[in-house]
């Protein structure tokens, strides 16, 4: 049995008939080609679907998309301005290169977004501890710190 659910999607209101167990990172990569949000365990332990619900950080992996009825996602595609300038955290990325191979890194910003706007994160001990919901198998997450204190400067 398929539901019609109405989102906001990175600004724009988007309807889909969806099954009821359709979960939203489906939604979100199979049927609107939005593939920035990866899948990395099914199980959200890995971050790497990370994206914003409502203001918040969710793993879409764990969320059905009924359950995003009526709300605003953002997704990595969504973050960055209209005129394509990168939002303060993506550019911090770059500029710490808080990356490797890149799969964790969508989620990984969005996760420092949300850590950023909604939770202390001055030092590295706390920065850390709020991203340890994301997992990156190739950092070692020095650079990932950096670019999170950075992405904060420039988020203020």
């Amino acid at each position: 049995m398929s539901h019609k659910i109405t989102l906001k999607i990175n600004g724009k209101t988007v309807t889909r008939e969806v099954a009821a167990d359709r979960l939203l990172v489906q939604l979100l990569r199979e049927d609107l080609a939005l593939t920035g949000t990866h899948v990395g365990c099914d199980t959200g332990q890995c971050g790497a679907c990370t994206v914003h619900l409502n203001g918040r950080a969710v793993k879409a992996c764990t969320m059905l998309a009924l359950q995003a009825e009526g709300g605003e996602i953002t997704t990595i595609e969504g973050l960055a301005a209209p005129n394509g300038e990168m939002h303060p955290m993506q550019a911090a990325f770059k500029e710490c290169h808080g990356l490797q191979c890149g799969f964790c890194t969508p989620g990984m910003v969005m996760s420092a977004v949300d850590l950023v706007q909604h939770h202390s994160c001055g030092s590295e001990h706390e920065i850390r501890a709020g991203l340890e919901g994301n997992m990156c198998r190739c950092t070692g997450y020095q650079n990932i710190v950096r670019a999170v204190q950075l992405g904060a400067q420039g988020m203020k």
